[in-house]
Parts: C-alpha cells; sequence; structure tokens
C-alpha cells in the first residue's frame, strides 16, 4: 500500500485533475537517492532519481488492469501487479502517476511505495507486488 499519499494528488482529486478508473497510469522505479517529499506534485519532480538499466524504459510501465473503487466509505486503487522481464535495474521507491497533462501538470503524481530497502535484479524479471489491500487505500 502507498508510503506516501501525494497532497498534491489530494488537492487534484477535487479539482477534477484525475479519472482513475480511465487515465493511464504508469509506475516509474526510483533509487535509493531519492528523498520523498510531501512537496512533489508532477513526474518531472521525481524523475531525476529514476532507475536505468537494461530492460527499464524511462518513464516507468504502464500499469494493467487498473481498478477505482469505492466500497462503503473506503476508496481503493489497485492495478496488476508490474513486471520488467530480462532487466537489470536496482530500485528502493516507485511513484505512480498518471500520463497525461491537465492544465499546468503534466504527469501528475498519485502516490510513492518504499519498498524498505534496495530491491535488485541482473538479466531476469523485476516485479513490483502490490499490497493485497490495494496501491492506494482511501478511508
Amino acid at each position: 500500500m502507498a508510503n506516501l499519499i501525494y497532497p498534491a494528488f489530494k488537492r487534484s482529486l477535487g479539482d477534477g485533475v484525475f479519472a482513475l478508473a480511465s487515465d493511464t497510469l504508469r509506475l516509474a522505479l526510483l533509487t535509493s537517492a531519492h528523498a520523498p517529499s510531501e512537496g512533489h506534485a508532477v513526474y518531472a519532480d521525481v524523475a531525476g532519481q529514476e532507475v536505468s538499466g537494461t530492460g527499464y524504459t524511462v518513464g516507468g510501465k504502464a500499469l494493467a488492469g487498473v481498478t477505482w473503487t469505492l466500497s462503503d466509505a473506503t476508496a481503493v486503487l489497485d492495478a496488476d501487479d508490474p513486471s520488467w522481464t530480462e532487466a537489470t535495474v536496482t530500485a528502493r521507491y516507485a511513484a505512480v502517476y498518471a500520463d497525461k497533462t491537465v492544465g499546468a501538470l503534466t504527469g501528475p503524481l498519485v502516490c510513492l511505495l518504499d519498498f524498505g530497502e534496495e530491491k535488485g535484479v541482473t538479466g531476469g524479471t523485476f516485479s513490483v507486488t502490490f499490497d493485497a489491500a490495494g496501491i492506494l487505500v482511501m478511508e
């Protein structure tokens, strides 16, 4: 589940920036050099700490199977677990963002996942397993 829900995302929900059920959401992998901040609002704020390596494309991977549901008073964002095959990368964080421009916002950030430590793979499959409760849970 998300370790940081960006305040700009919360504000943008009210401003109608996101249509989470239909937006193209992407997951960008970030290095341990990234310093998480509630002040980050768009992909460009985190792009400087994005991983590079074989099997990984700048901008991350589009998430498949994205759902945005409401059950009672709980909203849940979820998607299929992404993976990069034949990859050689090391990441500490992953940022979810919308691949679109709305007004002055290009690539508005949704949330940040912290793996707790660096995860790496050499010539294998790098997988991100989302929490069973969802990527993002808002109660």
